[in-house]
């Protein structure tokens, strides 16, 4: 393949030798006492993200970022190689629905991928949904798709501007038009279908002015008739003593069997209890199958003549597959279908009569297939480490797909044949990048307690370990997630550049189950930070870079993760770039689903918590005299996930205290949420970030693009 471009190192001039001069924030004599102990939030106002004030700091703070990142002089062509090498036709995998095949395609650089149907596989494609078409922008995303049993009609939720909140229609599949139906103030919940209606979860209508703030109680389940206004929902479930609970119905293949998940994370339960209802019984009262939630997950996979196949971490901490017999539910009549192994199961999918059941093997899949009676039949023989998804189908299917991907391999989707176990290729993208030219190492550094951490380390062949090379170190390290080696053209553009990328798989995760999750966790949340740090100093060691080569990078719980290192080592790294973090420990309960993570947090009300939560909180932490990294804090005006209050909070208190040279600014997306709402806002992100990185590392990229750059506005 012939390459676009080449790389060179040459030294530049920083822009600012002395500090920018950031807006100046009002600062107020708001004092709260926690157990005793007083702690200032001088910058609360913050918090209201509808007040003029706040409207005006940050336009104020965009203005003083963007013109910043304006100077930097290859910004526009990054953003330009980003667009070309993003610029490849995307698939998803199929899914069967009767005759048709539905799948989601973008040719390249479409904002949103377009949902797309066919009979057969060698059908031809009809357009289903272009959520292109949804605005103007391009920042209202497909974000349910969910048909009916009959395949005649379908859910399509939808979310404008980024927000976690959902918008429900109904489209009728024969003639793809929608119907009357709309619901509102959806949010964590899936559509699901029996009879001529589904169940949804939903919150009460907030107040007008808070939507993307207000504390979100009362998790309510209905079931939705087609055709009716939404006032005519029938309330399935509510739990009014309990407001801090999701409530999450789903049904089985063939409708009959209704099932509730409740979890309770707001009282600090990492579990869910489990109930549900017979249809054919005529008695639709839930009845438990667990009857509390606590600590342990219960997670319904299918349905074997009246039986329940189950998965769950209750006795088998790397997890286990069980059949419940709902009339006799007690944990002592349960039979073990697949025992707990040393690797931990990262997920378990049903398909043609079989269970498809993923392991993580040292942060790598291994997927294996069994009957229903929990008997081994034969593994997926995958094409290298990687990451694997999909499997997912009905009990009739004879084939399935799941696609296959790694840090340097595009996601490729394979069609597996049930019957023989085999595996063919059935659509593999054509990427703008030869995979051979990259190296990627798994190494294991040891933690300040001597554990060993994995660690991926990507970069392109000849690679010098003189400590020189721009290194992104990424991490996340929280709420049970793995993070596994998986493909991003984006990110291609940097080890262009001769960057090498670092993903460090901390504790806190889910990588060797839940014994590594609950070591990051709540009180030993700075095991989390340590792995971080020790990561930083590994590379630093062997070479891969030095502190005036390393950028440290995360989003949300990530960002989290970042503000703390930098406050506790900022001599660790020249970059630091916190996305979407969560900034403030003492009050991140107190918006939208925050509560949502006193599971993995604590929570402030708690005095044991509370002094555990101080002495990390980022914005809390905070010190005058350090010498920061130049940080480049990252957030959207729409992010109702993790509210950005914590990021422009966090940004004030860290340019009033640090008098450093090294710019610290927030750059404040509009339209956008907890993640980009578009791709070009994506792009438009990632080429910021990159530039600010390089830029503050003193290195000049060298770029050789196909077309010229032309000069616009980002």
């Amino acid at each position: 393949m012939k390459k676009l471009f080449f790389f060179l190192f040459l030294s530049v001039p920083v822009l600012l030798t002395a500090q920018l001069q950031y807006p100046e924030t009002k600062k107020t004599d708001v004092v709260e006492d926690y157990h005793g102990t007083k702690v200032a939030d001088p910058y609360r106002w913050l918090e209201d993200d509808n007040s003029e004030e706040t409207k005006a700091w940050v336009k104020e703070q965009n203005k003083v970022t963007f013109g910043y990142l304006d100077n930097i002089p290859y910004r526009a062509q990054w953003l330009k190689r980003l667009e070309e090498i993003n610029n490849y036709p995307k698939y998803s995998s199929p899914s069967r629905k009767h005759e048709y095949f539905y799948y989601s395609k973008n040719d390249g650089l479409q904002n949103q991928s377009v949902v797309y149907r066919q009979k057969g596989l060698e059908g031809k494609p009809e357009l289903v949904i272009d959520p292109n078409k949804f605005s103007e922008k391009g920042t209202t995303a497909l974000a349910a798709f969910s048909l009916s049993k009959d395949g005649r009609y379908a859910v399509v939720g939808k979310s404008a501007g980024g927000s976690d909140w959902r918008t429900f229609f109904v489209m009728d599949m024969k003639t793809l038009s929608y119907l009357p139906d709309s619901l509102s103030w959806v949010k964590v919940s899936g559509a699901s279908w029996q009879g001529d209606g589904f169940y949804y979860s939903r919150y009460p209508t907030p107040d007008k002015g808070k939507e993307l703030s207000t504390k979100n109680e009362n998790h309510q389940v209905y079931y939705h008739k087609i055709g009716t206004p939404q006032d005519q929902d029938v309330l399935v479930y509510e739990d009014k003593d309990n407001p801090q609970r999701f409530h999450f119905v789903f049904t089985s293949e063939d409708e009959r069997y209704v099932l509730l998940s409740i979890s309770d994370r707001g009282k600090g339960k990492d579990g869910n209890a489990l109930w549900y209802f017979d249809s054919k019984s005529g008695n639709k009262v839930f009845k438990p199958l667990i009857k509390e939630a606590g600590e342990f997950n219960y997670n319904f996979v299918d349905e074997v003549n009246g039986k329940f196949i189950v998965s769950t971490n209750d006795g088998a901490l790397n997890q286990k597959i069980v059949l419940i017999d709902p009339l006799h539910p007690e944990p002592a009549n349960w039979k073990t279908l697949i025992a707990e192994k040393p690797e931990n199961i990262s997920a378990v999918t049903s398909s043609g009569g079989k269970l498809f059941v993923s392991y993580l093997k040292d942060v790598t899949s291994r997927v294996y297939v069994y009957d229903f009676s929990g008997k081994l039949e034969k593994e997926v023989k995958l094409p290298s480490l990687g990451t694997v998804s999909g499997f997912g189908g009905e009990k009739e299917d004879k084939y399935v797909f799941y696609t296959f991907t790694s840090i340097t391999f595009p996601p490729t989707i394979y069609r597996y044949d049930i019957g023989t176990g085999k595996s063919t290729v059935f659509r593999k993208p054509e990427v703008k990048f030869n995979p051979e030219d990259y190296e990627t190492e798994q190494v294991f550094y040891p933690a300040k307690d001597g554990t060993p951490i994995p660690m991926f380390i990507v970069y392109k062949k000849g690679t010098q370990k003189n400590g020189k090379n721009p290194t992104i170190l990424y991490g996340y390290g929280g709420f049970n997630i793995s993070m596994t080696p998986s493909f991003s053209p984006t990110r291609m553009t940097w080890l262009e550049q001769g960057g090498i990328y670092c993903m460090a798989n901390l504790r806190g995760g889910s990588e060797y189950g839940e014994k590594w999750h609950e070591a990051g966790m709540r009180l030993k949340k700075q095991t989390v930070f340590d792995d971080f740090i020790a990561a930083g100093e590994y590379l630093i060691d062997k070479k891969y870079t030095s502190k005036d080569y390393l950028a440290l990078q995360g989003g949300s719980n990530g960002g989290l993760l970042v503000g703390t290192v930098i406050n506790q080592r900022p001599d660790l790294c020249k970059v630091a770039i916190p996305q979407v973090g969560v900034m403030d420990m003492l009050r991140f309960h107190k918006f939208t689903i925050g509560w949502n993570w006193i599971a993995e947090y604590g929570s402030s009300d708690n005095a044991t918590d509370f002094k555990n939560l101080l002495a990390y909180s980022p914005i809390h932490n905070i010190k005058p005299g350090l010498n920061y990294p130049a940080t480049l804090v990252t957030t959207a005006d729409h992010d109702d996930r993790v509210v950005p209050a914590h990021s422009f909070k966090y940004a004030a208190t860290l340019q009033e205290h640090y008098k450093g040279t090294n710019p610290a600014l927030i750059r404040i997306d509009v339209n956008s949420g907890h993640g980009a709402s578009n791709l070009k806002k994506a792009l438009e992100t990632t080429a910021d970030i990159y530039s600010f990185i390089f830029y503050n590392m003193k290195v000049t990229p060298k770029f050789n693009l196909t077309q010229p750059v032309e000069k616009k506005a980002f």
